[in-house]
């Protein structure tokens, strides 16, 4: 005989199926509809979609923003992407630490930190660009690039509050209850 796999009906003579059905028992729970960060959240790819017809109407209408093929826009808008996620979490922790420092040290050590971070993060975008597109995508200079940055985050809040309801205020109690 050769080493070919030989079925199970031609070694004893009997016929079995070959695949039987698994028999299910119900699940005591439904299975959650969405696993923590098994996925990309909806408004992440509506912000990158809107990223990318703000580039591409840029590089459109602008001579200093190119973007040479569409598949480079859209990895560009996925770059701007993480970049600006990445900035605003940065910014956000510098505007926490002015708004709770308790010593007036840390009140200017949170200024300076927004002060560099501000016009900080356009050179890291052109850079960044530079470095990852070279001359196939160009964002123009630190002013083009902070007006589209601008930009972005406008038409970014503006179809998020198209698209997506805000969520649920908490009622405040006032400060007598508390």
């Amino acid at each position: 005989m050769d080493d070919r796999a030989v079925p199970p009906e031609h070694e004893t003579g009997q016929t079995v199926p070959m695949h039987t059905p698994p028999t299910r028992t119900p699940p005591t729970q439904t299975p959650p509809t969405r696993t923590p960060g098994a996925r990309i959240a909806p408004e992440h790819v509506v912000d990158v979609f809107v990223y990318v017809v703000v580039l591409n109407l840029a590089a459109q209408y602008a001579p200093a923003v190119i973007a040479e093929t569409f598949a480079l826009s859209l990895l560009a808008a996925l770059l701007l992407k993480l970049v600006l996620e990445v900035v605003l979490v940065l910014k956000g922790r510098a505007r926490r630490r002015l708004a709770t420092a308790p010593t007036t040290a840390g009140r200017v050590l949170g200024a300076l930190t927004l002060a560099v971070l501000l016009p900080g993060s356009k050179i890291v975008v052109l850079e960044l660009f530079a470095w990852v597109f070279g001359d196939a995508v160009q964002l123009g200079g630190f002013f083009l690039v902070t007006a589209l940055i601008l930009v972005l985050l406008a038409a970014r809040l503006a179809v998020r509050r198209l698209l997506f309801p805000p969520p649920p205020q908490r009622k405040r109690r006032p400060s007598s209850e508390r």
